[in-house]
């Protein structure tokens, strides 16, 4: 059977490791805050790793504000109140696969959204690229997604 796709406007902004299994699988940088909306096309998108989505399970609540991704050093972000904890994360089974994502909030710079999908999707960065701010937040994130997602009981 043919699994017919939707087409959307916009490309699905997802990356997924080569090797999937670990504590974290890859990113989702939604479009916006309205993660319903969007869920659709993540699914469809997903499909051709996992299959036919059975399951996805997230780590937060709808009161719980979004975290704040920031090219701020983590010392300047907790001065302003920005934790580098508490992750987003989301679970999503299927039929034939698993995958955890970091789900990098819409307000997040592109600059940023980039380099966190491609350190939580385990590619390789642009030498010139290392060391700066954004690197760094990136890297951050990514450690503080793996670190909650490694204690994420989702079975």
């Amino acid at each position: 059977m043919t699994r017919r796709t939707r087409r959307t406007s916009s490309p699905v902004r997802v990356s997924l490791a080569a090797t999937r299994g670990g504590d974290l699988d890859g990113a989702w940088w939604p479009y916006s805050a309205s993660i319903a909306a969007e869920l659709p096309n993540l699914v469809d998108a997903l499909y051709p790793a996992i299959g036919e989505v059975l399951d996805i399970r997230i780590n937060w609540n709808q009161t719980a504000p979004a975290p704040v991704m920031s090219t701020l050093s983590a010392a300047a972000s907790l001065k302003m109140g920005w934790p580098g904890g508490n992750q987003r994360l989301m679970a999503l089974a299927g039929d034939s696969a698993r995958v955890r994502l970091l789900v990098v909030p819409a307000m997040t710079t592109a600059a940023l959204a980039v380099m966190v999908l491609r350190c939580a999707a385990g590619r390789a960065l642009p030498d010139v690229d290392g060391g700066t701010p954004a690197f760094d937040a990136a890297e951050r994130a990514v450690q503080a997604a793996r670190a909650e997602s490694a204690g994420w009981r989702t079975d």
